[in-house]
């Protein structure tokens, strides 16, 4: 008996050493491999963080006006601009023991396992907020074991490489909650129509029970059901200590409002100008598609949303819906360039053709504002004078010859200054000037001003033969309106990647190009096309809009056989309008060559109706003086008409009229220099 007694005594003792030998070994291969992946998480460092996300246009106001979202709306908003209700509500349900836990909540797990067993099914979920968001981040949603192994191993990595909070706002940014909307953002912006830092705690515990199921417990999909799942909610939120049993007996009660709609904001406006957008991401900050599309950027750029809307309204109500003519039209301010409106044609969905920047049109007369600052620069003033009569030019030995014509075909037949030339848009004086100045002068000029296309050096370039684009005869405006200086249109102010960082911001250079006092000078004589006081053979060109004016404006019509172009601007706003055929029709009816001017002045009347009125300034070394406008003289008390006209300090006229003095009053001096007068010296150049 004794003897039995130890063999199985002995034979006790081998199985357990045997157990104690296996178990040891599946511990070392349990510590193996667990320092192993640990170690392997370590080396491999945090997981990207970046998921697909929606990129929003903003207006300058902060107003969206543009999507990328490929059918997902996907905004990410950090942890302390969601409602504190909705991350209680969240962990509450989802993962109560979340700040307790390190990726897996084993308790919950064993739990889950006995229901399953008990129900021979899967009834219960144990995947803890971390699982989840590794889930969202970097898997399928498909039930392998290779899916599970690598979610845990996600999981791992997030959680020694992220803090609790890092995770938790992720999970909301990227859980689907139905209807296109990913993340809280989109969510409470679909079914709340607000953002996710205001909702109630109702509102937070409606929320939070639609990602177990969007297509079950969305209010919009079935009402009871989502109402039941927040009943349950308020009361995990309430045993979990977040709230009283009066918060959730209140917000059970709350009556909610559905919204059922992504806000759309202004999206329909502007599509030229978010074309404009586009493309300056691409070509000028280098970003490539996926990045625009799906980079999570959010994009302020220097739309005047109001400006668009007026700009809108009056071009469709100006020009006949059955006309074939097209417009183009910016609207930019002259102190930074920032381009505060755009339309690039009547219809985008027609043609998205962009003709305020892609075209090349004639300018007509809009051109000669450069002609003659580059004649300010060599010596000319507002008050020099030449011969408006019909004028045949020759070169090449008298081979080949030139004869510009005005309007209608009229002519002074008499001394003009370049003040009126430029109200009444004289041809003659304008090809004068500019042969006088040198064919290439002007093609200088425009590179001066930033015009960029090509120009032909011809006699006719005087009277914009050659092309230019809305956009950059706008900036060139602009740079006489702000006194000279530098600018190139702007349409982005600013560039913000997901996680709110400014990857990109306009930075404003301040540099004078043109000389202050000159500008000053060409933006006064600007004025007069609206100035009644400098009709001459013919009415200034702004005749009709000149006792409607409710400011000072400066500005220049022009036209050509098949383009009428308006730009004018105050001190606060630049505005450039064409309009005209695409195939280079010719413009013959009255109505649709006085569109442009129609546009320009509505426009620039309602955009400046609540601004205050400035005034052109007269900087240091400029001189003001009044002149009989005929002749560019002083003026004296006999003289019918004065005007106003602002000169660089030293050029200004130091003649008096006399032709409405009688003799006696005149002074002598005055009268023999008269008689001694020299020929001119256009007409020692020109033969005249």
């Amino acid at each position: 008996m004794e003897i039995m007694t130890d063999q199985r005594f002995r034979k006790t003792l081998k199985v357990f050493r045997a157990l104690l030998f296996i178990g040891m070994i599946v511990t070392a291969l349990f510590l193996l491999c667990y320092f192993s992946v640990i170690g392997y998480a370590k080396l491999l460092g945090p997981p990207q963080l970046s998921v697909p996300q929606s990129t929003i246009i903003m207006s300058a106001d902060g107003t969206v006006i543009g999507e990328s979202h490929n059918g997902q709306k996907r905004y990410w908003v950090p942890l302390k601009d969601i409602s504190p209700h909705l991350v209680k509500a969240t962990i509450s349900i989802e993962d109560r023991q979340f700040y307790a836990h390190h990726g897996f909540d084993f308790k919950r797990i064993a739990g889950a396992a006995i229901a399953d067993i008990k129900a021979m099914a899967k009834v219960q979920g144990a995947s803890t907020i971390t699982q989840q968001y590794a889930r969202n981040l970097y898997l399928e949603h498909d039930k392998t074991w290779k899916r599970k192994l690598t979610e845990a191993f996600y999981t791992i990595r997030l959680e020694m490489n992220y803090s609790k909070n890092e995770i938790l706002e992720g999970y909301l940014n990227t859980i689907y909650y139905g209807n296109g909307a990913y993340g809280v953002q989109a969510a409470s912006q679909f079914y709340f129509g607000k953002d996710a830092k205001e909702l109630s705690l109702a509102e937070a515990a409606m929320l939070a029970g639609i990602p177990k199921g969007p297509s079950l417990y969305s209010p919009l999909a079935n009402e009871e059901k989502a109402e039941n799942r927040q009943a349950t909610i308020l009361t995990a939120m309430t045993t979990k200590g977040y709230i009283d049993e009066e918060e959730a007996a209140r917000a059970t009660r709350e009556r909610l409002r559905y919204v059922g709609k992504h806000p759309s904001g202004e999206l329909g406006h502007a599509p030229y100008f978010l074309d404009a957008v586009q493309n300056e991401l691409k070509y000028e900050l280098n970003l490539d598609e996926r990045t625009i599309a799906l980079g999570g950027l959010k994009i302020i750029t220097t739309l005047n949303l109001e400006q668009q809307k007026i700009a809108e309204e009056i071009i469709a109500n100006t020009i006949a819906d059955d006309s074939e003519i097209q417009t183009a039209f910016v609207a930019m301010n002259p102190e930074n360039g920032h381009v505060t409106a755009m339309i690039g044609g009547r219809n985008y969905q027609e043609s998205p053709f962009n003709r305020a920047i892609q075209a090349v049109r004639q300018p007509g007369s809009t051109i000669k504002p450069l002609l003659y600052y580059a004649a300010l620069e060599h010596g000319f003033t507002p008050s020099t004078t030449m011969k408006s009569e019909l004028t045949t030019f020759r070169f090449d030995d008298g081979i080949s010859e030139y004869t510009p014509h005005n309007f209608n075909n009229k002519y002074a037949n008499d001394e003009i200054t370049m003040a009126q030339a430029l109200a009444l848009s004289d041809n003659v004086y304008a090809v004068k000037t500019h042969l006088f100045l040198g064919e290439r002068t002007l093609v200088e000029t425009a590179k001066i001003f930033g015009l960029t296309t090509k120009m032909t050096q011809v006699p006719s370039l005087a009277l914009g033969t050659s092309g230019v684009r809305v956009v950059e005869l706008t900036s060139a405006y602009s740079m006489l309106a702000n006194g000279g200086k530098w600018v190139e249109p702007v349409f982005i102010e600013r560039v913000e990647n997901h996680n709110g960082e400014v990857i990109y911001e306009h930075e404003e250079k301040e540099r004078q190009v043109l000389q202050p006092e000159l500008a000053s000078v060409m933006s006064h004589m600007m004025t007069g096309m609206f100035d009644p006081k400098l009709n001459g053979y013919s009415a200034v060109t702004g005749i009709t809009m000149a006792d409607e004016l409710s400011r000072p404006y400066a500005g220049k019509s022009g036209s050509t056989n098949t383009d009428s172009w308006m730009i004018g601007y105050t001190p606060q706003l630049v505005a450039s309008v064409w309009t005209g055929y695409d195939k280079g029709k010719t413009i013959s009816l009255t109505t649709e060559k006085v569109y442009s001017k129609d546009i320009w002045f509505d426009f620039m009347e309602t955009s400046l109706q609540d601004e205050p009125v400035e005034s052109f300034a007269a900087p240091d070394g400029t001189v003001g003086v009044y002149v009989n406008p005929d002749n560019g003289k002083l003026a004296t008390e006999s003289c019918p008409v004065q005007r106003l006209t602002y000169f660089k300090a030293g050029t200004e006229p130091l003649e008096y009229c006399i032709e409405h003095l009688d003799d006696d009053e005149a002074p002598k001096e005055e009268k023999h220099e008269q008689r001694q007068e020299k020929k001119p010296w256009y007409k020692r150049i020109f033969g005249r």
